[in-house]
Order: structure tokens, then C-alpha cells, then sequence
């Protein structure tokens, strides 16, 4: 599918969709993050983690995640700083806020995998998002089976205080309050990721902005979705442009613009960049449309 359109006349199109809507669904990946400037790579990663990477050779912050740390001690020192660093290092992004305002004056929810709180750090409404994939800010029961989250902000500031050598100290690893059991982090990488009640109201309030909007004027936003877990965002979004009678699919995409699906009525690309087409969608004269 080749799309021949304009910039311009993408930008038009895709506002005066927003400007009708009735509802708005966003659902955001690892891109909006990126061009947000969540980078877990470089310079500032290079120098965060300057003895993590002398002593094991660590390249950027996903990968690491799965390094076999020989002691307890060691693996919840870099726990300590990869959450402080993807999590609470950085307030909300002037990306998120614009994408709020963009928004705000309508009914929305928001979709996303992932776990950096932007949203919710740019105002958006914690009873409107929806992550699907956990959040740094909690660790959970390593097994699993108790399905009460751990806030972890307080002992991640304390845990990173103490660090030295590349550990922590022994009384300082993270039990869970209720059992002693011992915890990681709630992030989905297995079938042990513990979806709390939160989790539960939170899909539960996703469905029933799904039944709502339906049959209504529904504009999806879909931005920086890849690969990794299609099923989540993706697919069910082309699935909904397609089954859904007055609903329209805008995808933010550097890379992967291509449908899927058939039957799509209403859809716009963007392969350019977030921050421009997010700013040009704010900035357009609504007068001229």
C-alpha cells in the first residue's frame, strides 16, 4: 500500500477527524517514549550507569534488565538504579502534555505498553489509562501468587543511597510486606506478572470505553506501536478501524505504517516525526478546515 498524500493535507485530515470526534482512544508504544526523548541508551545512560557497564559490560537498559547478577545484592543494586532511572529520574515530557492538550477537551482513554508513567505524569486521568504491562513504580511476589503491589519509590531512593561496589546491603533486598516472599519488579516478561485490582478495573473501564464508542465518531491515535506485542494495540486497533462503522486509525510510525487488516475506511500515516506532527496537528488553523 503506497500513501501519496501531502504532509499537509495528512495533517488537515487527521485534525478535522480529531475536531469531529466523539471519542478518543490513544494507544501508545515504545515510539511515543523515544520521541519523547525516554531514551535507555547513550550519553546519559553511559554516564548513569559507568560502573555497571566497567563491571558487566552492559550496553543499554533493555538488555540489561536480563543479566544473571551473581548475588542478590548486586541484582536489586541495579534494579534500584534502572528504576530510578526509567521511572522517577525524569518529571513528565513536554511530548505528553502537548498530546493532553491535544485531547483533553474530549472523551478519551489511553492504551499503552508502557511502564514510564508518562501519562500519568503529564495530568492524564489515572482512571483513563490503561497499562497494560506494569509500571516501575511497583515491584510485586516473584511467584506471582499474591497479588498485592509493593510502591517502590522510597526504597529505590534509599537502595541507591546505600549502593556501593555494585551492591546493596544484605538487609536492605526487597521482601514483600505481607509475606517476607522474596519480589521483582511488575513488569509482564512471564506468566508469574501479577495484574492487581487495578489491572482489573482498569481493563474492565477499557472495555466499557470500547462498548461506549463503538458506534460513535471514534478516532484512533496510535503512536510509536511496534512489533513487540502487536495483539495488544496494534492489531485491536486496525481490527476496530475495520469492524467499526464511523471509526478512523491515525498511526504514528517512523517505520511500520503498513495495514494488516482489510476493510480500514478511515486511516492516516505518519511517518514523520512525533513532535512535529503532534505540534502542526495543534498549530493548524481550524478555520481553514
Amino acid at each position: 500500500m503506497i500513501f501519496t498524500k501531502s504532509f499537509t493535507s495528512r495533517i488537515e485530515e487527521a485534525r478535522e477527524l480529531i475536531d469531529d470526534a466523539d471519542y478518543l482512544l490513544i494507544g501508545a508504544g515504545a515510539g511515543l517514549s523515544a520521541a519523547a526523548g525516554l531514551t535507555y541508551s547513550g550519553k546519559t545512560f553511559e554516564q548513569e550507569f559507568q560502573p555497571w557497564i566497567q563491571r558487566y559490560h552492559i550496553t543499554e537498559l533493555y538488555t540489561s534488565s536480563f543479566y544473571p547478577f551473581e548475588t542478590e545484592e548486586e541484582r536489586w543494586a541495579y534494579w534500584a538504579k534502572h528504576i530510578w532511572f526509567a521511572r522517577f529520574r525524569i518529571g513528565a515530557t513536554p511530548l505528553y502534555r502537548q498530546l493532553l492538550e491535544l485531547v483533553s477537551e474530549k472523551p478519551y482513554f489511553v492504551l499503552t505498553t508502557n511502564v514510564d508513567a508518562q501519562f500519568e505524569k503529564a495530568g492524564f486521568k489515572q482512571d483513563k489509562i490503561f497499562a497494560t504491562q506494569g509500571d516501575y513504580a511497583y515491584l510485586q511476589a516473584s511467584s506471582g501468587e499474591n497479588k498485592t503491589l509493593v510502591y517502590n519509590e522510597e526504597w529505590v531512593k534509599e537502595a541507591i543511597a546505600a549502593t556501593h561496589d555494585c551492591r546493596i546491603p544484605t538487609e536492605m533486598i526487597p521482601r514483600h510486606p505481607e509475606t517476607g516472599e522474596a519480589l521483582s519488579p511488575n513488569l509482564r516478561c512471564n506468566d508469574t506478572f501479577v495484574e492487581d485490582a487495578h489491572w482489573h478495573q482498569q481493563a474492565k473501564r477499557y472495555r466499557q470505553f470500547i462498548k461506549e464508542a463503538k458506534d460513535k465518531r471514534l478516532v484512533l491515535l496510535e503512536f510509536g506501536v511496534g512489533y513487540n506485542t502487536p495483539g495488544i494495540i496494534r492489531f485491536p486497533f486496525e481490527a476496530m478501524a475495520a469492524g467499526f462503522p464511523q471509526t478512523s486509525l491515525i498511526r504514528f510510525n517512523a517505520n511500520d505504517i503498513q495495514l494488516f487488516t482489510e476493510g480500514v475506511k478511515r486511516y492516516i500515516p505518519f511517518t514523520e516525526d512525533i513532535n512535529r506532527s503532534l505540534t502542526e496537528l495543534e498549530q493548524i488553523d481550524i478555520n481553514i478546515l
